[in-house]
């Protein structure tokens, strides 16, 4: 695809960016005056001093329009690079909203580290799109046509061969531009590849060590970033080409004008000022084009990372949905992901604000009426009806991969059904304002994912603004108090990334004490003592009896420990969902790992 100077869904996208590009318009016709002003007081200068006088009048205008030149060129380098942090700033939070928008369910199909890569680097090499390339662009329209507009009344005969010669400079950087395309995409596809890989590589590095193959990888990234590199030569070299094209084009069409005009000097057919005018000014009419042609090739980075962004950011199709979340992607359910990954009505919902039904805090019954969810390769659940009563407690069991976790990925919204609905006091859940709906819910994952933050501050995930006291209450509800007693700083302990330093029982503790923090009336949990040995596990167990109290619960269970809490118990084989007659039931068990 053929990629634009301009995109305009950047305006669209980022607002903020019109007037910083509207004052970039006025500054670039303002360069244009400038341009004629300067050439015209400095060829008047030059003519009256050869005849031995001098004009103080024209040296003065000289003297300002070059003053008035480099005072507009720092104008619109501060502009540009105002607008450059403005259109950063704006995709960067764009871009993790509609992460959050879409859910875990749709960054589970996604390469992170790419991701990464494009809110990063990718964005910040807008800068020499908008401090390079964008000012330039602009004078080559507004100073090309001051030029042959001036040249048209001094010499009509000059601007002609002007006007015939200056489309053949950018003639000529379209047709290399379309080959620096394609090599600046191949080098971007190369970054995003080496950052995700890279990334990739630092998260298994443990189990890279245990297996003996970090030194494989080694030489893996060592072999991409070769091809980076050689992918960015190509690059540099069409560049470094059309440069090279560029400034003999520029050279040969000076030199058409310059010539005959000397000749007509030479043969009294010119007058002197009007032969310098024309020689100063037909310079300056190439100059921006070969700029902007120059500076184009700066900016291919940017406008690939800024293509890329773009479509990201648009409203995905009403499609199926996308694979359920594993527990190591997913994050927990926030404001910040108010919205489904994909569903039949979700986007046009959340879209559209005012056609959510308001929550109204409290909730009767929850059904399953009819519910199916497809995958792209598998159908997880088939005709699922059930009802949820208020203050149930609900255990699920079966096999791994049969369908239980997408029980629970459809009340999160993380899911949605391909076919049937689910309702909350009779109204469909899809109707409902999903921030508000999951403020209601709490959720406690295989893998709880802890932020390299305070201890204090991933406990207060659910709950911000929960008075320090609050956040105590927690920790002793989730049997925490000893665990962080021990910690260095206790609550305000910051914790390495993904809770590195903590046990698997004593990062589920924490998200449990999250589940207490935000008092929920309702929980889902996703086998919280999975993993764990006999003792975290009881101490898990504990918090968990206490924090389902009272409340309705849906608890996905592999092991037999948690049917106990349980007033019902579903199996969910095949992607059907059968209740259970006693709580004494034959459960699949995974091969356990036992953790600390």
């Amino acid at each position: 695809m053929s990629r634009r100077p301009f995109d305009p869904r950047l305006l669209r996208r980022v607002p903020g960016t019109r007037r910083q590009l509207g004052l970039l318009g006025m500054l670039g016709v303002t360069a244009a005056v400038l341009v004629i002003a300067q050439a015209t007081t400095l060829a008047t200068v030059l003519a009256e001093a050869a005849g031995g006088h001098l004009d103080r009048a024209a040296l003065a205008g000289f003297l300002g329009s070059v003053a008035g030149r480099a005072a507009l060129l720092w104008a619109q380098g501060t502009v540009a690079a105002r607008a450059a942090a403005t259109a950063k700033a704006t995709l960067r939070a764009d871009l993790l909203d509609a992460v959050g928008r879409r859910g875990p369910g749709w960054l589970s199909g996604q390469r992170t580290g790419q991701l990464a890569t494009l809110a990063g680097r990718g964005l910040d090499a807008l800068d020499a799109y908008f401090t390079g390339y964008l000012p330039q662009l602009v004078l080559s329209v507004t100073v090309p046509l001051a030029v042959l507009v001036r040249l048209f009344f001094a010499d009509w005969s000059s601007a002609l061969v002007i006007a015939v010669t200056l489309p053949l400079v950018p003639i000529f950087g379209a047709l290399l531009g379309w080959q620096a395309q394609a090599a600046t995409e191949r080098q971007w596809r190369r970054l995003a590849l080496l950052g995700g890989h890279f990334l990739d590589m630092l998260r298994g590095l443990p189990t890279l060590h245990l297996f003996g193959r970090a030194s494989a990888q080694v030489t893996v990234v060592r072999r991409m970033a070769d091809r980076h590199r050689q992918a960015t030569m190509k690059t540099l070299r069409i560049a470094f080409l059309s440069a090279l094209v560029l400034e003999l084009v520029a050279t040969l069409s000076v030199a058409l004008v310059a010539v005959p005009v000397g000749l007509r000097l030479l043969g009294g057919g010119l007058a002197l000022e009007t032969a310098l005018l024309v020689l100063l000014l037909t310079p300056e009419a190439f100059l921006p084009l070969r700029a902007a042609g120059s500076q184009f090739h700066a900016s291919q980075e940017g406008l690939t990372a800024l293509d890329e962004a773009l479509t990201l950011l648009e409203p995905e199709p009403p499609a199926p949905t996308a694979a359920p979340p594993t527990a190591s992607t997913a994050a927990p359910p926030t404001a910040s992901t108010a919205a489904r990954p994909t569903a039949r009505t979700a986007v046009a919902l959340v879209d559209r604000e005012c056609d959510l039904q308001p929550w109204s805090g409290r909730h009767d019954e929850i059904r399953f009426e009819s519910v199916t969810v497809e995958y792209p390769r598998t159908t997880a659940l088939r005709d699922v009806t059930l009802t949820i009563r208020p203050g149930e407690r609900i255990a699920v069991v079966g096999p791994s991969g049969a369908g239980k976790s997408t029980l629970l990925h459809l009340l999160l919204g993380f899911v949605t059904p391909s076919s049937g609905r689910i309702t909350v006091d009779g109204t469909d859940l899809a109707a409902l304002d999903l921030a508000r709906w999951r403020r209601q819910l709490a959720w406690v994952p295989q893998r709880a994912h802890l932020f390299g933050t305070s201890v204090a501050d991933n406990i207060r995930l659910g709950a911000p603004n929960a008075p320090l006291a609050a956040v105590r209450e927690a920790v002793r509800a989730a049997d925490l108090t000893e665990v962080v007693a021990d910690l260095p700083d206790g609550l305000d302990t910051r914790l390495g990334e993904r809770g590195h330093g903590l046990s698997s029982g004593q990062r589920q503790r924490i998200a449990l004490a999250r589940a207490f923090l935000r008092g929920a009336p309702i929980v889902l949990l996703d086998e919280p003592t999975a993993r764990l040995d006999a003792g975290s596990e009881a101490a898990v167990l504990a918090a968990t009896r206490r924090l389902v109290a009272g409340r309705t619960a849906l608890l996905v269970a592999h092991r037999p420990t948690l049917l106990a809490e349980a007033d019902r118990v579903l199996r969910v084989e095949d992607g059907r969902v059968t209740e259970q007659q006693s709580a004494a039931v034959e459960i699949t068990t995974p091969p356990r790992e036992v953790v600390g």
